[in-house]
């Protein structure tokens, strides 16, 4: 709070940094948590671990979506292992459908946007159309932002829209409307400039809302008051 930064939706990618999520936004009342797991990190057992996910889901007044979930395939070649990532994608869509949450943090393949991810994840999505929420770390063409955007889904993304080859992503910027952009770290990752190569931190967050300020046309104040009204309200966080 003391470097402007309001609010914090901080998501877990596995058990352990579920509970972590969930720890911290006990402790701090400007931050909020996401509970999931990410394809990367599904294991044999991953029943269990869904049971522990829904468990800490229902801390219902600081726990605010399902995520991070989604596809990864980059690595990941094996048709059956992909089918598993599917089902499990599914599952944790359906939980937040089940526990009334609705919002999901969905990854698709991260920072590496594969043609089948896509094509199975906006499948997946468009299953549950009363479950909306953020395709975060945006890295998809416009065709796919206009696609989002009829779904009810927010963008998110990060410094990597200050990078000066980030054509495409100021491209989907341009199009979407401020009422469904968000700005985030991904920390440890994609710190912007003149920050890149470090640590990624929240204290760099303005820099995103200053870019976007610049190719909307807008003060990066209207850009950080929009996008934080925007989690605000997708989050279902008052005050």
């Amino acid at each position: 709070p003391e470097n402007n930064v309001g609010l914090i939706l901080n998501p877990g990618c596995d058990v352990e940094s579920s509970r972590k999520a969930v720890s911290y936004a006990n402790k701090y009342p400007f931050v909020y948590a996401a509970v999931g797991i990410h394809p990367e990190n599904i294991e044999d057992g991953w029943e269990a671990d869904l049971e522990t996910i829904r468990a800490l889901a229902q801390n219902e007044s600081k726990v605010r979506a399902i995520g991070e979930i989604g596809l990864d395939y980059y690595w990941e070649k094996d048709e059956r292992a992909r089918a598993r990532q599917q089902v499990v994608f599914a599952r944790q869509m359906e939980l937040a459908r089940a526990l009334h949450i609705s919002p999901a943090t969905i990854a698709i393949s991260l920072k590496r946007l594969d043609r089948d991810a896509h094509a199975d994840s906006m499948e997946i999505t468009r299953r549950y159309p009363d479950v909306i929420g953020v395709y975060h770390c945006y890295a998809g063409h416009v065709e796919m932002a206009r696609e989002l955007l009829k779904l009810n889904y927010y963008l998110s993304f990060t410094g990597v829209i200050t990078f000066k080859n980030a054509k495409k992503a100021k491209e989907v910027i341009r199009e979407v409307p401020m009422e469904r952009l968000m700005i985030e770290t991904d920390s440890p990752y994609m710190a912007p400039e003149p920050f890149r190569g470090r640590r990624n931190s929240s204290l760099y967050v303005h820099r995103m809302a200053e870019t976007i300020a610049e190719i909307k046309g807008i003060s990066a104040a209207e850009v950080e008051r929009i996008t934080t009204e925007n989690g605000r309200q997708l989050f279902g966080i008052s005050g």
